[in-house]
Protein backbone atom coordinates (compact mmCIF):
# COMPACT_ATOMS: atom_id res chain seq x y z
CA UNK A 1 0.00 0.00 0.00
CA UNK A 2 1.49 3.55 -1.19
CA UNK A 3 2.05 6.30 1.72
CA UNK A 4 -0.91 8.47 -0.43
CA UNK A 5 -3.21 5.59 -0.66
CA UNK A 6 -2.94 4.56 3.36
CA UNK A 7 -3.35 8.47 4.77
CA UNK A 8 -6.70 7.99 2.72
CA UNK A 9 -7.74 4.67 4.61
CA UNK A 10 -6.35 6.28 8.05
CA UNK A 11 -8.52 9.37 7.46
CA UNK A 12 -11.37 7.71 6.04
CA UNK A 13 -11.90 5.02 9.21
CA UNK A 14 -10.62 8.19 11.93
CA UNK A 15 -14.11 9.73 10.95
CA UNK A 16 -15.85 7.68 14.19
CA UNK A 17 -14.27 10.91 16.52
CA UNK A 18 -15.55 13.47 17.56
CA UNK A 19 -13.78 17.24 17.48
CA UNK A 20 -17.15 18.34 18.43
CA UNK A 21 -15.31 19.49 21.86
CA UNK A 22 -15.16 22.24 19.72
CA UNK A 23 -18.53 22.40 19.60
CA UNK A 24 -19.40 22.85 22.75
CA UNK A 25 -21.26 21.34 20.71
CA UNK A 26 -18.55 21.37 17.90
CA UNK A 27 -18.35 20.24 20.90
CA UNK A 28 -15.28 20.13 22.60
CA UNK A 29 -19.67 21.68 23.03
CA UNK A 30 -19.92 22.42 26.47
CA UNK A 31 -21.02 23.73 24.93
CA UNK A 32 -19.67 23.69 27.16
CA UNK A 33 -22.46 25.05 24.57
CA UNK A 34 -24.90 22.87 26.66
CA UNK A 35 -24.36 23.80 29.87
CA UNK A 36 -25.66 25.87 32.89
CA UNK A 37 -24.15 25.84 36.42
CA UNK A 38 -26.77 23.72 37.93
CA UNK A 39 -26.05 20.21 36.31
CA UNK A 40 -26.96 20.42 33.41
CA UNK A 41 -24.48 19.81 31.28
CA UNK A 42 -25.06 17.90 27.83
CA UNK A 43 -21.61 16.70 26.38
CA UNK A 44 -19.93 17.98 23.68
CA UNK A 45 -17.30 16.11 23.28
CA UNK A 46 -16.84 12.52 21.87
CA UNK A 47 -19.92 13.35 19.81
CA UNK A 48 -18.56 11.17 16.64
CA UNK A 49 -19.31 12.81 13.62
CA UNK A 50 -17.58 16.01 13.49
CA UNK A 51 -13.87 15.08 13.20
CA UNK A 52 -12.00 16.85 10.27
CA UNK A 53 -10.40 14.10 7.40
CA UNK A 54 -9.56 16.21 4.77
CA UNK A 55 -9.87 19.67 3.24
CA UNK A 56 -13.46 20.80 2.75
CA UNK A 57 -16.39 21.91 5.21
CA UNK A 58 -18.92 20.05 7.40
CA UNK A 59 -22.48 21.38 8.43
CA UNK A 60 -24.34 19.55 10.82
CA UNK A 61 -27.43 20.37 13.02
CA UNK A 62 -27.79 19.11 16.53
CA UNK A 63 -30.30 18.44 19.25
CA UNK A 64 -30.16 17.88 22.70
CA UNK A 65 -33.00 17.38 25.50
CA UNK A 66 -32.81 17.23 29.11
CA UNK A 67 -35.39 17.39 31.62
CA UNK A 68 -33.49 17.61 35.23
CA UNK A 69 -35.65 16.78 37.97
CA UNK A 70 -33.94 15.27 40.75
CA UNK A 71 -32.72 17.85 43.50
CA UNK A 72 -28.90 15.96 43.67
CA UNK A 73 -26.84 17.38 47.00
CA UNK A 74 -23.24 16.36 47.45
CA UNK A 75 -22.92 12.57 46.19
CA UNK A 76 -26.25 11.46 46.32
CA UNK A 77 -30.07 12.04 46.13
CA UNK A 78 -31.35 15.03 48.57
CA UNK A 79 -34.89 16.02 49.12
CA UNK A 80 -37.11 18.06 47.29
CA UNK A 81 -37.42 20.69 49.84
CA UNK A 82 -33.98 21.04 50.06
CA UNK A 83 -33.94 22.93 46.88
CA UNK A 84 -36.17 25.87 45.73
CA UNK A 85 -36.03 24.82 41.98
CA UNK A 86 -38.16 21.84 40.83
CA UNK A 87 -37.46 21.46 37.19
CA UNK A 88 -35.69 22.87 34.48
CA UNK A 89 -36.25 21.54 30.96
CA UNK A 90 -34.04 22.15 27.90
CA UNK A 91 -34.21 21.58 24.41
CA UNK A 92 -30.96 22.61 22.51
CA UNK A 93 -30.85 23.15 18.83
CA UNK A 94 -27.23 24.09 17.22
CA UNK A 95 -26.36 24.93 14.11
CA UNK A 96 -22.42 24.23 13.48
CA UNK A 97 -20.07 24.26 10.84
CA UNK A 98 -16.45 23.91 10.48
CA UNK A 99 -14.03 24.36 7.41
CA UNK A 100 -10.37 23.55 6.97
CA UNK A 101 -8.61 25.08 4.28
CA UNK A 102 -6.06 22.05 4.11
CA UNK A 103 -4.47 19.57 6.24
CA UNK A 104 -3.49 21.68 9.08
CA UNK A 105 -5.64 24.43 9.80
CA UNK A 106 -9.60 24.94 9.81
CA UNK A 107 -12.18 27.26 11.51
CA UNK A 108 -14.93 26.22 13.54
CA UNK A 109 -18.60 27.99 14.60
CA UNK A 110 -21.43 26.95 16.45
CA UNK A 111 -24.91 29.02 16.87
CA UNK A 112 -27.23 27.86 19.46
CA UNK A 113 -30.73 28.16 20.47
CA UNK A 114 -32.18 27.07 23.82
CA UNK A 115 -35.71 26.54 24.51
CA UNK A 116 -36.10 26.59 28.54
CA UNK A 117 -38.55 25.68 30.81
CA UNK A 118 -38.44 26.42 34.44
CA UNK A 119 -40.56 25.75 37.83
CA UNK A 120 -39.49 27.13 41.04
CA UNK A 121 -40.56 28.59 44.39
CA UNK A 122 -40.83 31.86 44.29
CA UNK A 123 -41.02 32.07 48.31
CA UNK A 124 -43.90 31.54 50.64
CA UNK A 125 -44.30 27.88 48.77
CA UNK A 126 -45.83 29.32 45.90
CA UNK A 127 -44.34 27.45 42.66
CA UNK A 128 -44.34 29.64 39.63
CA UNK A 129 -43.53 27.98 36.22
CA UNK A 130 -41.65 30.13 33.17
CA UNK A 131 -40.78 29.36 29.87
CA UNK A 132 -37.85 31.07 27.64
CA UNK A 133 -36.76 30.52 23.98
CA UNK A 134 -33.37 32.68 22.69
CA UNK A 135 -30.19 32.44 20.98
CA UNK A 136 -27.53 31.20 22.97
CA UNK A 137 -23.52 31.66 23.42
CA UNK A 138 -21.98 31.68 20.32
CA UNK A 139 -18.41 29.81 19.71
CA UNK A 140 -15.85 30.66 17.41
CA UNK A 141 -12.87 28.33 17.26
CA UNK A 142 -10.09 27.50 14.90
CA UNK A 143 -8.12 23.82 14.90
CA UNK A 144 -5.15 22.98 13.86
CA UNK A 145 -4.24 19.13 12.44
CA UNK A 146 -1.02 19.81 10.94
CA UNK A 147 0.63 16.83 13.21
CA UNK A 148 0.55 14.36 11.49
CA UNK A 149 -0.45 13.53 7.76
CA UNK A 150 -3.53 11.31 8.65
CA UNK A 151 -4.70 14.43 11.21
CA UNK A 152 -5.55 12.09 13.89
CA UNK A 153 -4.30 14.81 16.17
CA UNK A 154 -5.56 17.91 16.73
CA UNK A 155 -5.72 21.50 18.94
CA UNK A 156 -8.39 23.71 18.71
CA UNK A 157 -8.96 27.44 20.63
CA UNK A 158 -11.35 30.04 20.64
CA UNK A 159 -13.99 31.87 21.83
CA UNK A 160 -17.56 31.88 23.38
CA UNK A 161 -19.32 35.03 22.93
CA UNK A 162 -21.83 36.78 25.51
CA UNK A 163 -24.82 36.41 22.32
CA UNK A 164 -27.38 34.71 24.96
CA UNK A 165 -30.07 35.92 26.62
CA UNK A 166 -28.80 36.58 30.10
CA UNK A 167 -31.06 38.85 31.65
CA UNK A 168 -34.40 37.33 31.52
CA UNK A 169 -36.12 38.61 34.68
CA UNK A 170 -37.90 35.18 35.69
CA UNK A 171 -34.30 32.92 35.61
CA UNK A 172 -31.55 32.92 38.06
CA UNK A 173 -28.18 33.65 36.67
CA UNK A 174 -26.90 29.78 36.61
CA UNK A 175 -30.32 29.12 34.66
CA UNK A 176 -30.43 31.96 32.36
CA UNK A 177 -29.57 30.80 28.58
CA UNK A 178 -26.75 33.00 28.13
CA UNK A 179 -23.53 33.08 30.70
CA UNK A 180 -23.11 37.11 30.02
CA UNK A 181 -19.53 35.71 29.75
CA UNK A 182 -16.73 35.66 27.52
CA UNK A 183 -14.62 32.65 27.87
CA UNK A 184 -11.69 31.46 26.05
CA UNK A 185 -11.40 27.90 25.28
CA UNK A 186 -8.18 25.40 24.67
CA UNK A 187 -8.56 21.96 24.00
CA UNK A 188 -7.39 19.34 21.73
CA UNK A 189 -7.86 15.34 20.71
CA UNK A 190 -6.21 12.51 19.56
CA UNK A 191 -7.60 9.21 17.68
CA UNK A 192 -6.03 5.76 16.98
CA UNK A 193 -6.44 2.01 16.54
CA UNK A 194 -5.94 -1.27 18.16
CA UNK A 195 -5.72 -3.24 15.17
CA UNK A 196 -4.29 -2.96 11.88
CA UNK A 197 -7.19 -3.35 9.48
CA UNK A 198 -9.05 -0.28 11.46
CA UNK A 199 -11.66 -2.20 12.52
CA UNK A 200 -11.68 -1.26 16.20
CA UNK A 201 -10.42 2.54 17.19
CA UNK A 202 -10.03 4.64 20.43
CA UNK A 203 -10.32 8.27 20.83
CA UNK A 204 -9.36 11.23 23.39
CA UNK A 205 -10.27 15.05 23.80
CA UNK A 206 -10.53 17.27 26.21
CA UNK A 207 -11.84 21.32 26.42
CA UNK A 208 -10.98 23.83 29.10
CA UNK A 209 -13.20 26.76 29.15
CA UNK A 210 -12.88 30.42 31.40
CA UNK A 211 -14.06 33.52 31.56
CA UNK A 212 -12.01 36.49 30.78
CA UNK A 213 -14.25 39.02 30.78
CA UNK A 214 -18.26 38.91 32.23
CA UNK A 215 -21.02 41.24 33.18
CA UNK A 216 -23.59 41.94 36.03
CA UNK A 217 -21.69 40.73 38.52
CA UNK A 218 -22.08 37.06 37.87
CA UNK A 219 -18.58 35.04 36.81
CA UNK A 220 -19.74 32.01 35.55
CA UNK A 221 -17.40 29.00 37.13
CA UNK A 222 -14.68 27.50 34.60
CA UNK A 223 -15.39 24.29 32.75
CA UNK A 224 -13.38 21.16 31.92
CA UNK A 225 -14.33 18.25 29.94
CA UNK A 226 -12.87 14.93 29.30
CA UNK A 227 -13.83 12.37 26.63
CA UNK A 228 -12.78 8.85 25.94
CA UNK A 229 -14.03 6.33 23.93
CA UNK A 230 -13.88 3.21 21.53
CA UNK A 231 -15.69 2.29 18.66
CA UNK A 232 -16.18 -0.50 15.99
CA UNK A 233 -16.12 0.44 12.70
CA UNK A 234 -16.50 -2.51 10.41
CA UNK A 235 -19.93 -2.85 10.82
CA UNK A 236 -22.23 -3.05 7.90
CA UNK A 237 -26.12 -3.07 6.60
CA UNK A 238 -26.56 -2.67 3.16
CA UNK A 239 -25.48 0.25 2.36
CA UNK A 240 -25.00 1.73 5.38
CA UNK A 241 -22.23 1.88 7.63
CA UNK A 242 -22.97 1.58 11.69
CA UNK A 243 -20.22 2.64 13.81
CA UNK A 244 -20.88 1.57 17.60
CA UNK A 245 -19.58 3.99 19.84
CA UNK A 246 -18.55 3.65 23.44
CA UNK A 247 -17.69 6.57 25.60
CA UNK A 248 -16.93 8.20 29.35
CA UNK A 249 -16.63 11.93 30.06
CA UNK A 250 -15.54 13.55 32.81
CA UNK A 251 -16.86 17.02 34.03
CA UNK A 252 -15.53 19.44 36.51
CA UNK A 253 -16.98 22.49 36.66
CA UNK A 254 -16.05 25.31 38.98
CA UNK A 255 -18.59 27.09 41.62
CA UNK A 256 -19.57 30.56 40.62
CA UNK A 257 -18.33 33.96 41.69
CA UNK A 258 -19.17 37.68 41.91
CA UNK A 259 -22.59 39.56 43.40
CA UNK A 260 -24.95 37.57 41.05
CA UNK A 261 -23.42 34.51 42.17
CA UNK A 262 -24.28 31.29 44.37
CA UNK A 263 -21.09 29.69 44.95
CA UNK A 264 -22.83 27.45 47.64
CA UNK A 265 -25.27 25.70 45.08
CA UNK A 266 -22.84 25.54 41.62
CA UNK A 267 -20.37 23.64 40.75
CA UNK A 268 -19.69 19.94 40.25
CA UNK A 269 -17.70 16.85 39.04
CA UNK A 270 -19.46 13.77 36.95
CA UNK A 271 -18.05 10.71 35.54
CA UNK A 272 -21.07 9.39 32.47
CA UNK A 273 -21.17 6.73 30.21
CA UNK A 274 -22.38 7.26 26.64
CA UNK A 275 -23.61 4.38 24.31
CA UNK A 276 -23.91 5.98 20.73
CA UNK A 277 -24.09 5.29 17.32
CA UNK A 278 -23.00 6.83 13.69
CA UNK A 279 -24.83 6.07 10.59
CA UNK A 280 -23.65 7.13 7.09
CA UNK A 281 -24.67 6.12 3.51
CA UNK A 282 -22.00 7.41 1.22
CA UNK A 283 -19.37 10.18 2.51
CA UNK A 284 -21.63 12.77 2.79
CA UNK A 285 -24.45 12.57 4.79
CA UNK A 286 -24.50 11.15 8.76
CA UNK A 287 -26.65 10.50 11.48
CA UNK A 288 -25.11 10.26 15.26
CA UNK A 289 -26.96 9.60 18.04
CA UNK A 290 -26.52 8.85 22.15
CA UNK A 291 -27.67 8.60 25.42
CA UNK A 292 -25.27 9.99 28.52
CA UNK A 293 -26.38 8.54 31.81
CA UNK A 294 -24.40 9.50 35.13
CA UNK A 295 -22.19 6.99 37.22
CA UNK A 296 -21.22 9.33 39.83
CA UNK A 297 -21.22 12.76 40.53
CA UNK A 298 -21.15 15.35 43.41
CA UNK A 299 -23.18 18.26 43.36
CA UNK A 300 -22.13 21.79 45.53
CA UNK A 301 -25.06 22.35 47.75
CA UNK A 302 -28.40 21.70 46.70
CA UNK A 303 -28.04 21.17 42.25
CA UNK A 304 -30.99 19.53 40.27
CA UNK A 305 -29.72 16.67 38.09
CA UNK A 306 -31.25 14.51 34.85
CA UNK A 307 -30.91 10.56 35.02
CA UNK A 308 -30.12 10.72 31.20
CA UNK A 309 -28.90 13.35 28.63
CA UNK A 310 -30.17 12.54 24.80
CA UNK A 311 -27.90 14.33 21.47
CA UNK A 312 -29.39 13.60 18.12
CA UNK A 313 -26.84 14.79 15.19
CA UNK A 314 -27.15 14.53 11.56
CA UNK A 315 -24.28 15.99 9.45
CA UNK A 316 -23.33 16.88 5.49
CA UNK A 317 -19.64 16.65 4.29
CA UNK A 318 -18.77 18.94 1.08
Amino acid sequence: MTPSLLARVLRANSSFVSVAAFASAIALAPSAALACACGCSVFDVGTSTLLPSGPGGTIYLQYAFLDQTQNWGGSGRASAADNDDKEIRSSFYDLGGQYMFNDSWGVMGEVPLTNRYFKTDVGGGDVESFSHASLGDIKLMGVYTGFSSDMSTGIIAGFKLPTGDHNYPNFDADTEIGSGSTDIMLGGYHTGSFTVDQSFGYFVQGVWQHEIAIQDSYRPGYELELAAGVSYNNARFGDLHVTPILQFLVSDRGRDGGAAGDPVNTGYQRLLISPGVAIDHGAAWKLYADAEMPILQHMNGNQLIAPVALKFIASYNF
